[in-house]
């Protein structure tokens, strides 16, 4: 029989750091999560081997993305459901996209409840969506709406940032909007550590701003570059344990790793390394 050691080398997930330390590595965390966008490339290829592979690198929680047409990776939700179960793996929240939200969201908050998401999040707006202060306080009043239907059926609805909710638009900046137009009662977010913090906000202070709308994070790293690209969590500028030390303050229950582009590795060793950091580093 394979061993879990063997499948990862087969894999080529595992790099020399961690064939040299094999029992801090594989040492199991239950709340280590990993947004699967990162790995878009390969489960395009091969969705159920790339996931086989995440759950073999030790991830507990996975967030889903890409739902279309009922169905996640190629697989209806109850197919879903019971692959993820097999695997030892649970699916807590899932990314959608605003055309979700106003067709055909009473579908998908049902499919979202087969695969056991407690949170569904707006992932992104496209440009023409965010133009001006008024195009935010429309997306606001959808958020709301939404999240009525999400709060019926039991699920949490949040909002996904990236740098451009913190963009002045002359008047004020996005950000601003989606926070205090919409119900704290019923709309929580997912703050992504590296875009904040390219937008130079400190997530600290948007924890003590609005303690307890932050029951999501998403963790990546900057790189010391003047470029401020993605990288590994560990390998980057991100004061990460201060970030974790406030995550009371914040509410925080699931954070997903996410890493939107890998080089020049794969992007299976990318989260494998970040991974081994954080469980090394950032949770008991």
């Amino acid at each position: 029989m394979t061993s879990r050691r063997d499948f990862l080398l087969q894999s080529g997930v595992l790099s020399s750091a961690f064939i040299s330390n094999p029992s801090g590595f594989f040492k199991k965390n239950s709340k280590v999560g990993l947004q699967l966008y990162t790995l878009r490339n390969d489960l395009s290829k091969d969705a159920k081997g790339t996931i086989q592979k995440v759950a073999a690198i030790g991830y507990k929680e996975v967030e889903s993305f890409g739902y279309h047409d009922g169905k996640y990776f190629g697989m209806t939700a109850k197919e879903f459901a019971t692959f993820l179960k097999g695997l030892g793996l649970t699916t807590p929240s899932g990314h959608y996209g605003l055309g979700n939200l106003t067709k055909g969201w009473e579908t998908a908050i049902e499919d979202a409840k087969t695969v056991g998401q407690k949170y569904m999040v707006l992932a992104y707006l496209q440009e023409n969506e965010r133009k001006t202060l008024d195009d935010y306080k429309k997306v606001a009043d959808t958020m709301n709406n939404a999240a009525k239907m999400c709060k019926a059926a039991g699920i949490q609805f949040c909002y996904h940032n990236h740098d451009f909710e913190f963009v002045d638009l002359g008047s004020g900046i996005g950000y601003d909007i989606l926070t205090k137009n919409t119900d704290p009662g019923l709309v929580k977010f997912e703050l992504d550590l590296y875009w904040a913090t390219k937008a130079n906000q400190k997530p600290v202070d948007l924890f003590k701003k609005y303690p307890g709308r932050f029951p999501l994070w998403h963790v990546k790293d900057m790189d010391n570059t003047d470029k401020h690209y993605f990288t590994e969590v560990g390998n980057g500028t991100i004061d990460f344990k201060s970030i974790f030390a406030n995550a009371k303050t914040a509410g925080m229950k699931h954070f997903f790793v996410e890493q939107d582009d890998c080089q020049p590795g794969p992007p299976l060793t990318s989260i494998a390394t970040s991974f081994n950091y954080i469980e090394h580093n950032l949770v008991k």
